[in-house]
């Protein structure tokens, strides 16, 4: 086995029982996440993970659709050994009768059933199928009770890296040209003094010094950048205890050039110094 393989999080566990939001919110935390890959192929995987990205972290999901490989683990197969190189293995499970409600809701069809194999059926069969791994696994989690925010939140406990915050962007914008559809929040500097009635400096932008020089003069424009800052630093961690990876910050002012320019800045230099992860960008400058 590769040094990498070390890296790799193992999640298995029943049809209908969570192992896509696993996936998931190990993806949300930058693990390279693969649904379903052929278990022959994951020797190659570690090794391609080691040559084109050292130190990525990586997980790969196995479930019945390796029908294979998981009758190899019953025939001649040490499961124990198999899951031995890796960093963590998860098996999920949910009891049948959770299980036979969730597949009545999304109407999808279970990968073991089949003209002679009904629902209830090919969960028992899957059961038997995947026993070598359950026994195995580092981590037992039934979700029959749990929703998709609390197994998200289990995967990241598990795995030790819970995430590094909520993800900031912040991003000016003018009124004139309409607001960004996609803000979670959206405030409005338009009451702030405007450089642009300052003939000398209305040509230039709020990444300007003068512009700088003329907004920080004013003690409104510190005390509007300082309310916007301590509100969000309240809310931020109710945000990212809720499993949001993203928060969206608009700031408008009527063009864009200037105050909302500034605003935007200067919020990002102050949440950069608490977050690992803070964009801006100025949509209308």
């Amino acid at each position: 086995m590769s040094d990498i393989q070390k890296n790799i999080v193992v999640v298995s566990g029943l049809s209908g029982a969570g192992k896509s939001v696993a996936l998931q919110s190990l993806e949300d935390i930058g693990y390279y996440c693969i649904d379903n890959m052929p278990l022959t192929l994951l020797p190659e995987f570690s090794r391609q993970l080691e040559d084109v990205a050292k130190n990525k972290r990586a997980a790969v999901s196995i479930d019945s659709r390796n029908l294979g490989f998981l009758q190899g683990l019953h025939n001649h197969v040490d499961g124990e050994k198999f899951i031995e190189g890796f960093a963590e293995s998860i098996f999920l499970e949910s009891t049948p009768d959770t299980l036979l409600r969730r597949y009545s809701e999304t109407r999808r069809k279970h990968p073991l059933s089949d003209q002679t194999t009904n629902l209830m059926q090919s969960i028992d069969k899957e059961v038997e199928l995947l026993a070598p791994l359950r026994k195995s696994a580092d981590h037992v989690i039934n979700t029959s009770k749990l929703t998709p925010h609390e197994l998200r939140e289990k995967i990241r406990q598990i795995v030790g890296r819970r995430k590094q915050g909520v993800m900031l962007s912040i991003e000016s914008f003018g009124f004139k040209h309409g607001p960004p559809r996609h803000a979670d929040f959206i405030f409005d500097v338009r009451c702030m003094p405007n450089p642009y009635w300052n003939e000398s400096i209305r040509h230039l932008s709020g990444l300007d010094d003068e512009v700088i020089k003329f907004l920080e003069k004013e003690p409104d424009v510190h005390r509007m950048c300082d309310d916007i800052g301590q509100f969000l630093e309240n809310w931020l961690p109710a945000f990212g205890a809720d499993n949001r990876s993203y928060l969206t910050l608009a700031i408008g002012c009527t063009g864009g050039h200037h105050r909302s320019v500034y605003t935007a800045n200067r919020l990002a230099e102050r949440f950069r110094k608490i977050l690992p992860n803070v964009q801006v960008q100025h949509r209308d400058l």
